[in-house]
């Protein structure tokens, strides 16, 4: 078949050629460009699998192009326009929003696996403006809504392709035209998921109610969900169903973090000659620094990632004390990660409002500011298409050596957070910054436990999952130092950055 114009590795090759033939069988044609009437009862499930850097993100993303070309609707969170008996829809999820903004950055058009399982319900009125955008129905006539409103709305569309930005951007809040929240009835054709090795067996199941044709990118290197013994969702794939990348494309011009993680793949490579072959890399390459204090700098936006809980802490309560932070109260640039939302089951709209907008467990966000009413915040949701968030915070900051956290202010209930200046490298799976620091000594903390997951020593998958975050820049920190900041947290890039974002509350429990 005719391969698409970028250059695959043999292996990349194999795995279109297999995932094409796959579709051909649903009705889905990428070598003739055509779709065909899907077939009843078929589907399938298939694994991409390879290390960091073997090109799935590169074939996921030419897959993208080439069902998109073929004729396939790509469908978003933000909206979902009628349904047509000939259309054939196609997601691309991520289980969270950081990662879904990682490939967002690359190019490819990724959504949360939330915001697909749950759509949101437009007002009728607005729904005809959402039609238009989409290109499906004829410029409306909305009261309320002039000319110039409506092309502000057409022209933030058509940068964005976000039908909730773009009427924002027409000077309407989310309250206005989204009238609520519900689980998806009608299933979708075909998801591509990225980083599946993040997967828990319940949400496969989900996606595999919502999509005949699942096809599953992931690492088998990371490490595996908490609850899941060390496996993960596409081991138990036979075979035949599980494609495996080997070459290295990421940065072909030697990288020397990639060289790194895979050298870790060497049974006989200790701790100690792991840590020669990075102070190595460092000497003779600046994307490798051998850091003798943790940067305190780069933590407000690039948590410093860690093992143990303990460590975890205690380099958060470094970084507050450095910059001065008083205890009653939170500073303006302060990095949040939500521990998950503290709502009755009565308020699920409320619930889902907040979750579609990415307060999710285990999102990063920037603390802007106090909001307009006790106990609310203002937030930036690192990833989130529509960052700017208002709302109900309960504020958690953990001390050394104390079991309960110290609340500064909290609402009666709404989104939790604790501080993001340091998390563990497990919840730092699927994220990727610019510069990354992994703290050593928690590592090597590791390799004299023994501990072995999934048949490998625990510090190897931790080391490998941790550096392989690094996009440009991998800061491996050996000693217990932390330096003094250069500066005041800083939040004026962030509201420099945003997109007219939607205004959403969440009122205090006695107004709901």
């Amino acid at each position: 078949m005719t391969l698409p114009a970028v250059t695959f590795s043999e292996d990349q090759a194999e795995a279109f050629d297999r995932i094409a033939g796959a579709l051909r069988g649903v009705g889905v044609d990428l070598e003739e460009g055509v779709l065909t009437p899907a077939t009843e009862g078929a589907s399938r499930v298939l694994a991409v699998i390879g290390k960091a850097g073997s090109g799935k993100t590169l074939l996921l993303a030419e897959l993208t192009r080439a069902l998109e070309a073929a004729g396939v609707e790509l469908v978003s969170g933000d909206y979902e326009g009628k349904r047509r008996k000939d259309r054939r829809t196609l997601a691309i999820l991520a289980p969270t929003n950081k990662a879904a903004s990682v490939l967002r950055n690359r190019g490819v058009p990724a959504t949360t696996i939330h915001r697909i399982i749950y759509t949101p319900v437009y007002d009728p009125e607005y729904e005809r403006v959402a039609e238009w955008l989409a290109g499906n129905g004829e410029r409306p006539e909305i009261e309320g809504l002039t000319d110039v409103a409506l092309e502000r709305a057409l022209a933030f569309y058509q940068i964005h392709k976000s039908i909730p930005g773009a009427l924002a951007a027409a000077g309407l809040r989310g309250s206005d035209f989204i009238t609520g929240w519900k689980r998806r009835e009608e299933p979708l054709d075909i998801g591509l998921v990225d980083e599946s090795s993040m997967l828990d067996e319940r949400q496969f199941t989900d996606l595999k109610d919502i999509f005949p044709t699942l096809i599953l990118f992931g690492d088998p290197a990371q490490l595996a969900p908490i609850n899941q013994s060390g496996g993960m969702v596409f081991d138990s794939l036979p075979a035949p169903a599980r494609l495996e990348l080997n070459r290295i494309h990421r940065q072909e011009a030697d990288n020397p973090i990639l060289d790194l993680a895979h050298a870790l793949a060497d049974p006989a490579l200790t701790f100690e000659d792991f840590e020669r072959m990075v102070e190595q890399a460092a000497a003779r390459d600046d994307r490798v620094i051998w850091g003798q204090r943790v940067e305190v700098d780069l933590m407000a936006r690039s948590p410093v990632l860690v093992w143990r809980n303990a460590t975890r802490i205690r380099l958060i309560h470094a970084f507050r004390a450095v910059h001065g932070a008083p205890e009653d109260e939170l500073l303006e640039g302060e990095p949040l990660i939500c521990d998950g939302l503290e709502l009755p089951l009565k308020h699920r709209k409320k619930r889902l409002d907040l979750e579609a907008r990415g307060l999710i467990k285990g999102a990063q966000v920037i603390y802007l500011g106090a909001g307009r009413k006790p106990g609310f915040s203002r937030l930036h949701v690192i990833g989130a298409e529509d960052p700017q968030v208002n709302a109900a915070s309960i504020v958690k900051i953990e001390k050394p050596d104390e079991e309960e956290p110290f609340i500064p202010y909290a609402a009666k209930m709404g989104a939790t957070f604790l501080h993001g200046a340091a998390v563990t490298i497990h919840k730092a799976q699927g994220s990727q910054w610019e510069n990354v620091q992994v703290f050593a000594p928690d590592l090597y903390a590791a390799a004299r436990m023994g501990r072995s997951e999934a048949g490998q020593p625990l510090w190897k998958r931790l080391a490998y999952v941790a550096i392989t975050r690094a996009q440009e820049r991998l800061y491996w920190v050996v000693r217990n130092r932390l330096s003094k900041p250069s500066g005041p947290l800083r939040v004026d890039d962030l509201k420099a950055m945003a997109a007219p974002a939607l205004s959403l509350e969440m009122q205090e429990e006695a107004e709901l």
